[in-house]
């Protein structure tokens, strides 16, 4: 199945702004999505929206050598290097982008009680996107505010390209937002937005992505315990 990463580094401007422009290759590199970060939940118009010297990186690999060798001989891998990342296993898949389709609807089953790691990754309909904002960044900070997230952030590459990334304490709470589970209103935001996206989709390609943790690495503001404890080796 190989392994899966995600990656957070803060870099000078040039450099950022030259990783989001030129595409990366490297020895059992099988996919690369380089993104600026977000804040979920911000304002549209806002420097938070897209914050271009936070990048944010979502590979797939061969196999964890071909990580290791990328990270320490790679010049992006180097700045990489520097921040955070975790690595994951991939669970399942529901969705499709074409770059990421060879990957199966389910890989392993998911323990409810364990963490888990939910990315998400879009192509959008740009004439979509005033109403993929309205519905969307309520979904925005319903995710950021959970109690049961330990790190939530949003990624985008103009023009198209946008993703989510959230660390769970438990497959349970994650589901249990995705399906508006709770009191309250907000319990129903992400629900209803699925819905509205399901009437008219937003995306010409989308899909979400369920991941088990495999371990954590450096440090990303100033903390280095994002991955619960749970899910790291030897626990």
């Amino acid at each position: 199945m190989g392994l899966h990463s995600f990656h957070l580094s803060r870099m000078p401007v040039r450099d950022a702004a030259g990783a989001l422009i030129n595409t990366s290759a490297a020895p059992g590199l099988r996919h690369l999505e380089v993104m600026a970060g977000m804040r979920l939940g911000a304002p549209v118009v806002s420097p938070d929206r897209m914050q271009v010297r936070k990048i944010a990186v979502f590979a797939e690999w061969a196999d964890e050598d071909a990580l290791e060798s990328f990270l320490a001989r790679h010049r992006f891998g180097r700045r990489l290097d520097a921040g955070w990342h975790v690595r994951l296993a991939f669970q399942r898949r529901w969705g499709e982008v074409r770059a990421l389709a060879h990957l199966p609807a389910e890989a392993e089953r998911t323990v409810l009680d364990d963490p888990v790691v939910a990315v998400t990754l879009a192509r959008m309909r740009l004439p979509e996107l005033p109403r993929f904002l309205h519905w969307g960044r309520p979904v925005e900070r319903q995710v950021r505010d959970h109690p049961e997230t330990t790190l939530a952030l949003a990624a985008m590459r103009p023009p198209r390209t946008i993703s989510t990334f959230s660390v769970w304490t438990s497959a349970r709470a994650m589901t249990g937002m995705v399906f508006g589970r709770g009191e309250g209103g907000a319990a129903r935001r992400h629900s209803e937005a699925m819905a509205e996206r399901e009437r008219r989709d937003f995306h010409r390609e989308f899909t979400t992505m369920r991941f088990r943790p495999l371990s954590e690495h450096g440090v990303w503001e100033g903390r280095s315990d994002y991955v619960p404890r749970a899910a790291r080796p030897g626990a």
